[in-house]
């Protein structure tokens, strides 16, 4: 169970918490466009960077459920310095590669490292009634955004492609920084919210996927994240190809195009998010979002060589996902136990992390065999079942009130 603490004591808990969420995820947001560059830099043909950005998704699909279970277990604080200050050290190893194939395996076990949202949003619930969650959710993902905001940009401009591997060392070793800052923040200042029982009895392996399955809210709303955000990775690893193909576009291009859409996610998140939820309830804002999403993809096949049309698109999904997503964050904190919110968000994050593995493998043969469009398009299509999933999730909610 949760410590009892005074508001004053979980509201500095909340503001040094969304600090750290933005130190890291900066640093997080520093390598992510660039990674296309750094695996062309290593002649790597599409599939493999592909690759590249699957290996670190297949890493968090494993770590996701332990670190949240193990977070219910020993506490939030040791699993956020584990994994912080893994991930400043993955930074520095890919800074150093010595090959593509090396770097893979450097990114599967970055994602193991690194598989921590199960873990901030469990602290985000331990400190925040359930009628005010999804606003919270929104704050944290506003967070997460303005360290997209900074850390892309500042990753172009770094970043100089025609040094080859040497290029990308800087962005890199800044990433590790800002990582290595974020875990210092939480060793000084981050407090414990979980009531350590190292006696309790340990919980089978697959028991909690049981218990997630079984509930009529939790199973189909791990169902809604992963076919959302399948198409969406599928999207993510291919957008700075298609940007290059489709306009010209380089690491500094591609860097400003995540700044607008960050300052969209990062208004969204900040002050619509936890607004729509409490006019319409989390069930109907994640609907919208979905929606947003399928529009804003959709868009993309049919802009031609008009990159604002392009820009206006991903701000459309974006948007759209920063309405969505905290609320299947606050969905699932209110339909599970309050000692199992850990292990049923790891679980959820845990059908992302498998989306983001899938995507992009599903989205390589499209790009390279169908055409450079094709994955905005299916990510589309993957809308639909989606919004259905959405759509039954709500009717489950209003049956459990």
């Amino acid at each position: 169970m949760s410590h009892p603490a005074a508001p004053t004591q979980d509201n500095r808990a909340l503001v040094i918490l969304l600090t750290v969420v933005f130190i890291n995820i900066a640093g997080f947001g520093v390598v992510i466009p660039l990674l296309p560059f750094y695996a062309s830099a290593f002649g790597a043909p599409a599939w493999q960077v592909i690759v590249l950005f699957s290996a670190y998704s297949l890493g968090n699909f494993f770590a996701e459920p332990i670190w949240g279970k193990l977070s219910d277990r020993i506490g939030r604080r040791p699993v956020l310095m584990l994994t912080i200050f893994g991930n400043a050290a993955t930074y520095v190893a890919l800074a150093f590669a010595p090959d593509l194939w090396v770097a893979m395996g450097i990114r599967f076990v970055g994602g193991i490292l690194t598989g921590n949202i199960s873990t901030i949003q469990g602290y985000m619930a331990d400190i925040t009634p359930p009628e005010k969650r999804a606003g919270r959710l929104g704050l944290m993902g506003a967070s997460f955004s303005l360290g997209f905001l900074t850390g892309p940009a500042l990753g172009g401009l770094l970043a100089d492609e025609s040094l080859g591997l040497a290029g990308f060392r800087l962005p890199l070793l800044l990433a590790a920084g800002l990582a290595t800052t974020a875990g210092l923040g939480v060793v000084l200042f981050v407090r414990e919210t979980r009531q350590v029982h190292s006696d309790a009895p340990r919980r089978g392996r697959f028991e909690g996927l049981s218990e997630a399955m079984a509930h009529p809210v939790i199973w189909r709303v791990m169902l809604v994240s992963l076919i959302a955000i399948a198409g969406f990775a599928a999207m993510e690893a291919t957008f700075g190809l298609w940007a290059r193909q489709q306009f010209g576009w380089g690491p500094q291009q591609i860097g400003f195009c995540f700044l607008g859409i960050a300052l969209t996610a990062t208004f969204a998140q900040g002050l619509l998010a936890g607004w729509s939820a409490r006019r319409f309830g989390e069930p109907a804002t994640l609907i919208a979002g979905l929606v947003l999403i399928g529009l804003g993809f959709a868009m993309q096949p049919l802009v031609g060589v008009h990159w604002p049309l392009a820009v206006m698109g991903m701000v459309t999904v974006a948007m759209g996902q920063s309405l969505a997503f905290p609320n299947i964050g606050a969905i699932i904190s209110k339909a599970a136990s309050a000692d199992r919110q850990g292990e049923m968000l790891g679980l959820n994050s845990a059908a992302g992390a498998l989306a983001r593995v899938v995507g992009p493998l599903m989205a390589a043969p499209l790009f390279t065999k169908v055409g450079p469009s094709a994955p905005f398009a299916v990510a589309a299509g993957l809308c639909v079942p989606a919004l259905f999933m959405a759509w039954r999730v709500s009717k489950a909610v209003r049956r459990s009130a």
